[in-house]
């Protein structure tokens, strides 16, 4: 068996596909497919795209509905399932929310509370409204949605699933540290990840072997602001438009990268009680969360290895 990989950008992220296959031809053709897979969500999905289907929604929100790809709306009704399952710590509509605080650039103020409500009325996933004949309405005036939060893992899914209809028996979608991964390398190991120390980005706390599942971290140590000595995460809890504070990293293990990437933003907002309690309550999935202590907090059943 041989292994082969390719490195490419998009959706925002450092994508690296992996696949391990007896033919080096069938390889190249299975990784090209992948990031032509990839290629085709981040077109359907971006904000940043006059002519993808969220900028289409997001246009018309507050005047009149759209029809969307079979593909959208069903991704749009599973993010309002995972938004009522989290009591809305997870919400598709809270992109409004990210222009106001000026990550990634450090910027030095909060928002004001007037720009802060104004917008807030402007979201909330009560006000996405499925219709008839794959017809999406954001109800709201000015309401944008964006799939920031669920849309590489939805990627990386969709990537597996046309490799695994391929032959390929084993293979892994890394987007930017966030992993997917099935069967073994090709020395017969298992894949693993590392956790990584939110203060020292080179370290790494914990090891987790990964087979046949999902996965993905979010983490406030390389986006934040710090304003008058306080560290305000890049999470931001759409439910009252504050930046998150007390959880470094949560790290979301599962079958699903759609619902790994999804659950690591919501438990960040839900913090350590209600976001273990959640995810105790979902088969198969796993979490691990670092406070702003370095202390660890894990879900039940979880098998991890401490990094030496």
């Amino acid at each position: 068996m041989i292994q082969q990989h390719v490195n490419t950008r998009l959706m925002g992220s450092d994508f690296e596909l992996i696949v391990v296959e007896k033919d080096y031809a069938s390889s190249l053709l299975q990784l090209q497919q992948g990031v032509e897979e990839i290629r085709r969500i981040e077109h359907l999905l971006t904000e940043f795209s006059d002519d993808s289907q969220t900028a289409l929604l997001n246009r018309y929100a507050g005047t009149q509905a759209q029809t969307v790809g079979t593909e959208v709306y069903q991704l749009i009704n599973r993010s309002l399932h995972l938004s009522a399952l989290t009591q809305g710590a997870f919400d598709i509509s809270s992109a409004t929310l990210r222009s106001l605080y000026n990550f990634k650039e450090r910027g030095k103020e909060l928002p004001s509370p007037e720009r802060l409500a104004a917008a807030m009325q402007s979201m909330g996933y009560q006000y996405i409204q499925l219709l008839p004949e794959h017809q999406v309405f954001l109800s709201r005036p000015g309401m944008r949605i964006g799939f920031g939060a669920i849309g590489k893992g939805y990627a990386a899914d969709k990537v597996k699933a046309l490799w695994k209809a391929g032959g390929v028996t084993a293979g892994v979608i890394n987007a930017s540290g966030d992993l997917t991964a099935w069967g073994c390398k090709p020395d017969g190991h298992p894949w693993k990840i590392g956790i990584r120390d939110p203060h020292d980005p080179d370290a790494y706390l914990l090891w987790l072997p990964v087979d046949n599942a999902s996965v993905a971290t979010s983490g406030n140590y390389e986006q934040y602001v710090q304003i008058d000595g306080v560290r305000y995460s890049h999470n931001i809890d759409p439910r009252t438009g504050h930046p998150v504070r007390g959880v470094q990293s949560v790290t979301i293990i599962s079958p699903s990268a759609e619902l790994s990437d999804a659950l690591a933003t919501a438990v960040t907002v839900m913090g350590i009680e209600a976001g273990i309690h959640l995810v105790d309550q979902l088969p198969d999935t796993h979490a691990i969360l670092i406070d702003d202590n370095n202390e660890i907090f894990t879900s039940k059943k979880i098998n991890f290895h401490v990094a030496s």
